[in-house]
């Protein structure tokens, strides 16, 4: 009865809420692919997928058509029997990891409708509660330190993640303007590849020098680059994390080997569900920092890492705001928001 009958992909468009930047790319509009996996015996999955083109190469058009043959694949096996559906979707596409993370992700919700048990505890249930930060994106100085204003004094965000990259005297100058207005707040500075090695140690050493209360400085420079990372992480005062550079298990131990990095930023979209497991386990075991981030995930998708993190409990900072970002119809997450505070 737990047996897969049916497998179905959706287009969804989402608007953001204003215009999201950073570097090198400016965010108006998400398109997600809607998973629905149903049972023989009507159980219901769901599951989404937030392409990125930029990061992952994928293309939404090419993910859309793969779904005869991934409903082809599953037809017929036993979502109780996970890990071995898991094994034929990581052997399907290693083009397509946000289709694996949705895909996944909705085997893993039907068999909680079916045994009538959440995500997060079938995933260890390590936790029921874990706290997001919230996002400032690229824009002019006087603009960004507002919002981080507001995110901090008014809404109770205490870990702001900062946008940078784009220019590195005027980043510094943002900071430090940030750092000085939200006085006791922590900040996740990403830069999205947008400096050099260089540019990027020069930017660590000046927020040091003017007080900043930088926790994480995330993927300072290009996502191939290994040997520039771990000379910012030799010559950094704060914990270096890898995003772009950081895609699969592979990826991971080969900057963990090479001593690249203090954190992982795992995201489902990159890595899907079995690879985010096998990443938290090589972190485990080397002792390196975790934090779980996002793409343009909608409600439904952000619930997907929300159960991850909490079922897991392996994160120290969450990054998984972008369902905030966007113009929604009706919340869908398997879970409850107070501001920074989030509950299963």
């Amino acid at each position: 009865m737990s047996k897969i009958r049916r497998v179905a992909f959706e287009l969804k468009e989402y608007e953001f809420e204003e215009p999201f930047r950073i570097t090198g790319w400016v965010h108006n509009q998400a398109k997600n692919i809607e998973i629905t996996l149903e049972l023989e015996n009507g159980a219901i999955g769901k599951g989404e997928a937030s392409y990125s083109y930029r990061v992952n190469g994928e293309m939404i058009s090419a993910l859309l058509a793969m779904q005869d043959d991934v409903e082809e694949m599953l037809k017929g096996m036993d979502v109780k029997n996970y890990r071995k559906i898991f094994n034929v979707i990581d052997g399907f596409s290693r083009t397509a990891p946000s289709l694996k993370a949705g895909v996944q992700f909705a085997v893993l919700d039907a068999l909680s409708v079916e045994i009538d048990l959440p995500v997060y505890q079938i995933l260890g249930g390590a936790t029921n509660k874990i706290k997001t930060d919230k996002t400032v994106g690229i824009d002019e100085m006087e603009k960004m330190v507002e919002k981080a204003k507001k995110l901090y004094y008014t809404q109770g965000f205490e870990t702001l993640k900062i946008k940078v990259g784009e220019n590195l005297k005027e980043d510094i100058e943002k900071i430090t303007a940030i750092s000085e207005a939200t006085k006791g707040a922590s900040y996740i500075v990403d830069a999205n590849q947008g400096y050099s090695p260089k540019e990027a140690i020069q930017f660590a050493k000046a927020a040091y020098d003017n007080g900043v209360n930088i926790v994480v400085f995330e993927q300072p420079t290009m996502w191939n680059n290994h040997d520039g990372l771990k000379l910012i992480r030799e010559n950094s005062p704060f914990p270096i994390a890898a995003d772009e550079s950081a895609k699969s298990k592979y990826d991971v131990f080969e900057l963990v080997k090479n001593g690249c990095v203090d954190f992982v930023n795992i995201k489902l979209m990159k890595s899907g569900i079995s690879d985010a497991l096998a990443i938290v386990e090589l972190a485990k075991t080397v002792d390196i920092g975790l934090m779980i981030g996002c793409m343009s995930e909608s409600s439904l998708g952000i619930n997907q890492s929300v159960h991850f993190a909490a079922g897991t409990g392996a994160f120290l900072y969450h990054d998984l705001d972008s369902h905030l970002l966007l113009k929604e119809e009706k919340f869908r997450g398997k879970f409850t928001q107070n501001g920074q505070e989030i509950s299963l």
